[in-house]
């Protein structure tokens, strides 16, 4: 094997086995973290949806970053583009996980442009696009727990994290330590803002979603005390 033959390989390698081992380092190394909230339950499931890749796509026993791409998806490449940077290029190694992001019939062609313009040497192994009718995709919107609307493309910068049993997870105080410190009014976060990098890096990427596994790994185990969780599940209501 030649030279460059091996340091192709030696460099796709650490690209690969890099990001999991970073969040293998992160995960607690104890189990008195602060499991994830479940902010709202009865996501609805996909239904009368079609995959890209022709795949059945589900949620349930998956944990599911969700997202709505529009009419246009390439007015919101930069979204995803940070979606792929931040988060799925960091957990795309990890069991069970996966991200959808749902469009209305019409938008494949431009979805294949989408996808050459954030792919690079990556597959999109566990990135699903699915279509939908507009009444389907704005059915599995209103199940969410969401400050923000779809708007007329059916689009949203926002993204959801829902749990293997079709919980949506987040934050039921999101507030920062100098507000705790000054007692202003906790304030929910039941999505992040793919344009708002510093939300997707450090709250969603380096927390949230990490914090999630952790809690799967440690169900599995028998390790898991429901005692901890941040608060107990809001009771299901209606978009704010």
């Amino acid at each position: 094997m030649n030279k460059k033959l091996i340091k192709r390989y030696t460099t796709l390698g650490i690209l690969f086995f890099l990001p999991v081992l970073f969040l293998l380092m992160l995960f607690p190394s104890k189990h008195n973290y602060t499991p994830l909230s479940v902010v709202h339950s009865g996501v609805v499931e996909f239904q009368n949806f079609t995959s890209d890749d022709n795949k059945e796509i589900v949620l349930e026993d998956y944990i599911t970053v969700l997202g709505f791409l529009g009419r246009n998806p390439m007015d919101n490449v930069m979204a995803a583009s940070n979606l792929k940077e931040l988060v799925y290029n960091k957990f795309k190694g990890f069991k069970n996980f996966q991200v959808v992001l749902l469009l209305p019939y019409g938008a494949e062609k431009d979805i294949e442009i989408l996808k050459k313009e954030i792919k690079s040497y990556e597959d999109l192994k566990y990135w699903h696009f699915l279509y939908g009718e507009d009444a389907d995709i704005e059915r599995v919107f209103n199940s969410l727990k969401s400050k923000e609307t779809l708007d007329n493309d059916l689009a949203t910068h926002e993204v959801f994290i829902i749990d293997k049993d079709l919980n949506q997870r987040g934050r039921l105080d999101d507030r920062t330590d100098k507000e705790k410190e000054k007692n202003k009014p906790a304030y929910p976060l039941y999505s992040y803002n793919c344009i708002e990098v510093s939300e997707m890096k450090n709250k969603m990427s380096a927390d949230d979603l990490r914090v999630l596994f952790q809690e799967y790994r440690d169900r599995r185990k028998g390790n898991f005390d429901s005692s901890t969780r941040r608060a107990n599940s809001l009771k299901s209501s209606n978009h704010e």
